[in-house]
């Protein structure tokens, strides 16, 4: 987020198998941590960094997801909001607005960075360039996406003993999403409920399309 160098004389290919690229063992590490997580839930503590690294706002809450492609993420403070995905579409919900957008989930990984963690890893390699680094039983992959159309520049993913423990997004602007987890469980039962959104009554909706 390389490509493995080419042998350079013929025999030696005969004699050596080719190598995996570095690109390639980073992706399908990252998704044998990805793969088993047919849930995931956990509290969150996010910030926004500016290009200085200076916080620019702060944010707590809670989130599920499931797989493929559910989720739900609740901001609690310092203003509610939530956003849930059935699977086929996002509702946004923001109490304060009085208003819920509705669009077409983007099963894009590059677009929605939530599918990654909701298990559609399959594509890592071609999706993304991975890198992958090791310190202790910390484990942080870094995520650069192939393709210019995206939401971000770069997404890196942090594992502790193989427990994802947070996320970390950089955009264009140089600014920063910062998000970790706390107190989090793997594959427990998630209602199915908890990812349906039933529009308020008398609240404002818009709906985008694709």
């Amino acid at each position: 987020m390389k490509v493995s160098s080419r042998l350079a004389a013929m025999g030696m290919a005969l004699m050596v198998p080719l190598a995996v690229s570095a690109d390639e063992q980073a992706a399908s590490r990252l998704t044998s941590l990805l793969e088993p997580l047919e849930t995931y839930s956990a509290g969150f503590e996010q910030q926004i960094l500016d290009s200085s690294g200076s916080r620019l706002q702060s944010a707590e809450g809670s989130m599920l997801l499931a797989r493929p492609g559910k989720f739900r993420w609740e901001v609690d403070e310092p203003y509610k909001q939530v956003v849930v995905s059935d699977g086929e579409e996002i509702y946004l919900y923001d109490p304060d607005l009085s208003q819920v957008t509705v669009q077409p989930l983007d099963t894009r990984v590059t677009h929605t960075p939530a599918l990654l963690l909701s298990g559609s890893a399959d594509a890592l390699a071609d999706d993304y360039e991975v890198a992958r680094q090791q310190q202790g039983a910390t484990e942080t992959f870094s995520l650069i996406p192939k393709s210019p159309d995206t939401l971000f520049e770069q997404l890196k993913l942090v594992f502790h003993s193989e427990q994802l423990k947070g996320l970390r997004m950089n955009d264009s602007t140089g600014q920063q999403t910062a998000i970790s987890f706390q107190n989090p469980q793997h594959n427990q039962s998630i209602e199915p409920s908890t990812f349906e959104f039933e529009i308020p009554e008398g609240v404002d909706v818009i709906r985008e399309s694709r």
